[in-house]
C-alpha cells in the first residue's frame, strides 16, 4: 500500500552546530539553556531522537505552531504557523562523525504524520515537497521522503532525496531502521500529534477562556524549518 501526500512547504532554516554521533546507535540529547547555573526554566529545549547509522544519521523532533492574539472582543490565541515533525538527515564523513553543515530536512504536516504513525509490518508511503508547487518554478527544487517495510518484516528504510534543477544536484540519504527505531518514531509522533497541532493549548486553557498577555503568545517563527540551511 503506497500512500502519497503532496504539500506546498517554503519555509527557512537556521545554521547550527552537530556533534560526532556514534554508528548503529539510537540516543537521546536534551539541553536547557541556564538552566544549571539559573534554574531558568524558560529557555528552548532541545531533545530530538536520533538514529545513528554507518552512512548517515536521523533525528526527528516536534517544531511547535506559533500563536497570535486574535483581533476581537472575546480575545483569546489561533494558530499562526502550524507545526510539524521535523525530520533531519546528516550524511557520514567518517566513522562516528556526521556532517550538520550538509544536512537536509523534511517536515512532516499533521496528516503525514498520521500517514506515518497507521504504517503497518508491510507498508510503504511516500511524500513529496516543492515549495514552488503550482507555479511557473515548479519542480526546481523538490524534496522525497520515502518509507518502506523491509522484505522479511525486519525492520523498515527510510529514504530521503533532494533533487535541485538549478545546481543540478541530487543528495539521497538512506536510513534503515530497526523494527524497535521505527516503533519509538511511530510512538513519539503519536504523542507529539495534538502538541503540533497546538491541541495541548486548547486543552489546557481556563474555564474562563485564554487571556494570556502578549508576551505569552509566541510570535516569532521557527528555527527549525526546512528549506534553508
Amino acid at each position: 500500500m503506497l500512500k502519497q501526500c503532496r504539500s506546498l512547504l517554503s519555509r527557512s532554516l537556521q545554521s547550527a552546530k552537530w556533534g560526532d554521533g556514534f554508528e548503529s546507535r539510537a540516543a537521546f540529547s536534551t539541553s536547557l539553556q541556564d538552566f544549571a547555573a539559573t534554574g531558568n526554566a524558560n529557555g528552548r529545549v532541545f531533545a530530538p531522537y536520533t538514529i545513528y547509522k554507518g552512512k548517515a544519521s536521523l533525528s526527528i523532533s516536534p517544531v511547535l505552531p506559533t500563536f497570535v492574539k486574535m483581533d476581537s472582543d472575546i480575545g483569546g490565541l489561533k494558530v499562526n504557523r502550524r507545526g510539524s515533525m521535523m525530520l533531519t538527515f546528516c550524511p557520514a564523513i567518517g566513522e562516528r562523525k556526521y556532517d550538520w553543515e550538509q544536512r537536509q530536512k523534511f517536515a512532516l504536516s499533521p496528516t503525514e504524520v498520521g500517514s506515518l504513525i497507521s504504517m503497518g509490518a508491510h507498508d510503504a508511503s511516500e511524500f513529496f515537497h516543492d515549495p514552488s508547487m503550482k507555479s511557473s518554478n515548479a519542480g526546481q527544487v523538490s524534496k522525497k521522503l520515502c518509507i518502506k517495510a523491509l522484505d522479511g518484516g525486519n525492520g523498515y528504510l527510510i529514504s530521503l532525496t533532494v533533487t535541485n534543477n538549478i545546481l543540478k544536484s541530487n543528495e539521497r540519504f538512506n536510513i534503515p531502521v530497526t523494527t524497535a527505531e521505527f516503533a519509538v518514531l511511530k510512538t513519539a509522533c503519536s504523542f507529539a500529534l495534538p502538541h503540533i497541532m497546538g491541541w495541548d493549548r486548547l486543552t489546557n486553557q481556563s474555564p474562563k477562556g485564554i487571556k494570556g498577555s502578549p508576551s505569552k503568545v509566541n510570535s516569532k517563527q521557527h528555527f527549525d524549518l526546512e528549506w534553508d540551511r
